[in-house]
């Protein structure tokens, strides 16, 4: 009875295996577009923050302002060759050999870290090919990446309805609120037993929207979120713990704090009026990407953490990264769009998320952490056709 009742038991399973394989196709892909934040980079100006916020001497950086670092140029060609892999595995382009010609695409915005980063993935994607990028020269306005102003507008009472509804009842006020610990931490943090300085002397407001411009935090949470993300980027370049928040910060910090730079862009750049205004330049470069016959089988974008959030926020994805906040854009890290196609001929779409883990990227890079996204109202293997209509809304 009991040998009857395993062997049956075996049975049983093994329809149930072979159940779960017929349903589920074989897919091939057939296209790529990776939405990606550049590297590794110093605080934009110098100094980082207002002497009000901390009188401390920031740490040095060995690059201007702004540009792509040392580490960070190491960290991005390591996942030039993740990415190289992955493609390779999913039989998208050959092991050796440089990419044939107009087979990899590579879009990049004037900054020097944009720039920077695009060919620090090329060189790590197919080393030696020299893949080119194409972008404006360095620092000249792109349209593409700054649209607002510059050929699309947006709709100021939506996108201000959108943003308060993000904030959520109670408005700025009732964010100091909930973020008060974290917010003392970071005071504690940047003060030490210095008075009268900190984030949280301003109390939390909003900059509404205007056809040509972003809505904005000011006051401490603004604050906050560049802070935070000065602390994290010194922490991602390997920066002795000594130089990290002047030696007040731990790693558990630095995580903590990155709450306060997915905030901003919760607020701010999800919200799907400003998400669709802010991507209006792009989105037809990517739909084209992914139904164009003669697109590239690799298209790339070496983009700014802003385009990262519009992008989730216009597809309603979520992902979280070891070490970071949840929705937070990782430096380096993007989001991965696959179109791929069943045995009978259908079209899907799959979105993913790739980034090194923060303790990675201190390290100098590593394999990349990957988390399979669930498009809004379309699931993780979406069709391609409705995953096009989100796109283009």
């Amino acid at each position: 009875m009991r040998r009857s009742a395993l062997i049956l038991a075996i049975a049983l399973a093994g329809l149930g295996a072979s159940a779960a394989s017929a349903k589920t196709p074989a897919l091939k892909l057939e296209r790529v577009v990776l939405m990606m934040r550049h590297g590794v980079r110093p605080p934009t100006k110098a100094p980082a923050m207002p002497v009000s916020v901390t009188p401390e001497r920031w740490p040095d950086w060995a690059v201007p302002p702004g540009w792509l670092t040392a580490h960070g140029t190491v960290a991005v060609t390591a996942l030039g060759t993740a990415d190289r892999a992955a493609v390779v595995k999913a039989g998208l382009l050959p092991a050796g050999g440089c990419p044939a010609a107009g087979s990899v695409r590579i879009i990049a915005d004037s900054d020097q870290r944009t720039i920077a980063t695009a060919d620090a993935w090329a060189s790590g994607f197919a080393p030696g090919c020299a893949l080119p990028s194409t972008h404006k020269p360095q620092d000249v306005d792109d349209p593409m990446f700054s649209p607002l102003g510059n050929g699309a507008t947006l709709d100021p009472v939506a996108a201000n309805a959108a943003v308060r509804a993000a904030v959520g009842p109670g408005g700025a006020e009732a964010l100091d609120a909930r973020y008060a610990p974290l917010l003392r931490r970071l005071d504690a943090i940047l003060c030490g037993d210095k008075p009268a300085c900190g984030v949280t002397r301003t109390p939390t407001g909003l900059t509404d929207a205007t056809a040509t411009s972003r809505p904005k935090l000011r006051g401490a949470l603004d604050l906050a979120s560049t802070a935070a993300q000065v602390l994290l980027l010194e922490y991602a370049d390997g920066k002795p713990m000594a130089d990290v928040g002047f030696g007040r910060a731990t790693a558990a910090d630095v995580t903590a704090l990155s709450e306060f730079h997915a905030l901003e862009f919760r607020l701010l750049a999800r919200p799907l009026p400003v998400a669709r205004a802010n991507l209006s330049l792009i989105t037809p470069t990517i739909a084209a990407a992914l139904t164009d016959t003669k697109a590239a089988r690799v298209t790339v974008f070496s983009a700014h953490d802003t385009q990262i959030a519009n992008l989730g926020g216009l597809l309603g994805v979520h992902w979280h990264v070891p070490g970071y906040a949840e929705d937070d854009p990782a430096p380096g890290g993007a989001i991965v769009i696959e179109r791929l196609r069943d045995s009978a001929g259908k079209a899907f779409v799959r979105v993913r998320y790739r980034a090194q883990p923060l303790a990675a990227l201190r390290a100098g890079g590593g394999a990349p952490f990957e988390q399979v996204l669930s498009v809004s109202g379309c699931g993780k293997l979406c069709p391609a056709d409705r995953f096009m209509a989100i796109l283009r809304g």
